[in-house]
């Protein structure tokens, strides 16, 4: 078994996980105050794929009123139709499930839907006459012609009419919410407040989204008033109404340049109560890569559990035929190695079935492990080899940062591991952090990321892991 290797990162990679493991100095309040105007910071891409933006106002008296607008494309630039969505939240106790997330009630009093074209109106209509139950068959009489500005109501408590399933409506996400706050520091002396709404994930499957109740979180809305500067999509989607979607920014198409290095902008959740920071090494010259998961118990990734380190080989790239603006690449893993970082995680692999995850009885805390002669580790759900079907994107950020986009997992837990179930959407970017001509493939220890012991090297202490640790791994599946 491999034991530690030299510390030898690019700097600024080191620093972005540093800063993550760091907490980021983020505040987060339980139970989280809702009141106020939230944006979209872009263009959102939602699995199937669909491709929107969010506008929520939340009221002091637990009243909302929320704007999802939709397009045709990936640069929410041909607005289809706009959805307008009046309703009632209550928040209620501190998840169980989803540590930092509060969970809540909602009630839907109205959903109106503005066409904003004679074809989003054809389909819409085929879809809700042709799927919807009794009192729906009739929403939209064949040959109707489109009225441009024209509201239709799609939901109503009070007739107790409900058109919106045959368009994957539901607003479960309003089941999960998790306010955040962190500073955001300027180009001149000085920092800027910033209010962050994550609202519950939409399932990957489009049958299972009008049931899930979320344990993860899609991308987050941004407090109009307290949002990252700068934002050219914040003020267009926070001026735009259901007769008036909209319309984002022109942005330059960047060609598939994945040779360097990536890592997490923030402490990612998934569902069934995963956290955790990504790390990408990817060399172009000979299409092979690196990828460090470091997995924690706690929202703001201070509290290390294990780490793991994959490599293989991925295939030349090729333009999506579903996801407009992606690219479709499969990935094979080959080999891997896990380090536990605390004593819950060394109990359960030293108690794994023997020859099914490394050397039997060999796990010791911050101490790693080559699992590639037992294809994998089943206790983690990991098999070796392995090939995943994924969906990658590039963008530029409106700092001109260089983001990447990985394909979202399937939310019950399962792998890409077959062409059809290439995913359709996206997880959060990240970020590139060195250039080709600067990447380091030498692993780091999360132990290194802490402050030094009284000897001067990284102190690793035994952290607390609570039981939901156990329900996680049950579902684990690395990504």
């Amino acid at each position: 078994a491999a034991a530690e290797a030299p510390l030898r990162w690019e700097p600024r990679c080191r620093q972005q996980l540093r800063h993550l493991q760091d907490g980021a100095r983020i505040a987060a309040r339980l139970p989280p105050r809702l009141d106020g105007h939230w944006v979209s910071t872009g263009c959102e891409v939602r699995p199937g794929p669909e491709f929107l933006t969010r506008s929520y106002l939340f009221y002091s008296n637990r009243l909302f009123k929320a704007h999802q607008f939709y397009y045709w494309d990936p640069s929410c630039r041909e607005p289809s139709y706009s959805l307008v969505i009046k309703g009632k939240v209550r928040l209620r106790q501190a998840s169980w499930i989803t540590r930092g997330a509060t969970e809540a009630d909602y009630h839907l009093h109205k959903v109106g839907i503005v066409f904003h074209s004679r074809r989003a109106m054809r389909e819409v209509a085929a879809w809700v006459n042709g799927t919807s139950g009794p009192g729906c068959s009739g929403f939209l009489p064949a040959g109707r012609s489109w009225a441009p500005g024209a509201l239709y109501e799609v939901l109503s408590a009070k007739t107790e009419r409900d058109c919106t399933a045959a368009l994957g409506f539901a607003m479960h996400e309003l089941s999960l919410v998790r306010v955040e706050q962190h500073y955001q520091a300027l180009p001149r002396p000085g920092r800027r407040l910033v209010e962050e709404l994550y609202l519950g994930d939409i399932h990957t499957e489009w049958r299972e989204r009008l049931h899930y109740r979320p344990t993860g979180y899609q991308r987050p809305l941004q407090n109009a008033l307290h949002h990252v500067h700068p934002c050219p999509a914040c003020g267009i989607i926070y001026r735009a109404d259901e007769h008036h979607p909209p319309i984002l920014p022109v942005r330059a198409e960047l060609p598939m340049q994945l040779s360097g290095s990536w890592v997490s902008t923030h402490c990612e959740v998934r569902p069934a109560v995963l956290f955790l920071t990504r790390y990408f090494i990817f060399h172009g010259s000979n299409h092979t890569w690196e990828g460090y998961y470091y997995h924690y118990s706690d929202p703001l990734c201070k509290q290390p559990t294990f780490t793991i380190y994959a490599s293989g080989r991925y295939t030349q790239g090729i333009p999506s035929s579903k996801v407009r603006g992606g690219t479709e690449l499969a990935f094979k893993v080959t080999q891997a190695r896990v380090t536990p970082m605390d004593q819950v995680t060394v109990m359960m692999l030293n108690s794994s079935e023997p020859g099914s995850c490394g050397l039997t009885n060999s796990w010791h805390a911050g101490m790693e492990r080559d699992i590639t002669p037992t294809n994998g580790c089943l206790a983690l759900g990991i098999k070796l080899p392995h090939t995943e079907y994924e969906l990658f994107k590039t963008e530029q950020d409106a700092r001109d940062r260089s983001l990447l986009f990985i394909g979202e997992r399937p939310t019950d837990g399962s792998s890409p591991d077959q062409p059809d179930k290439r995913p359709t959407s996206y997880q959060a970017p990240l970020i590139q952090c060195a250039g080709a001509s600067e990447e380091f493939s030498e692993y780091i220890s999360l132990k290194y990321l802490g402050k030094p012991d009284a000897s001067g090297n990284g102190a690793l202490k035994p952290l607390p892991v609570a039981f939901l640790l156990f329900i996680a791994l049950q579902f684990l599946r690395w990504d």
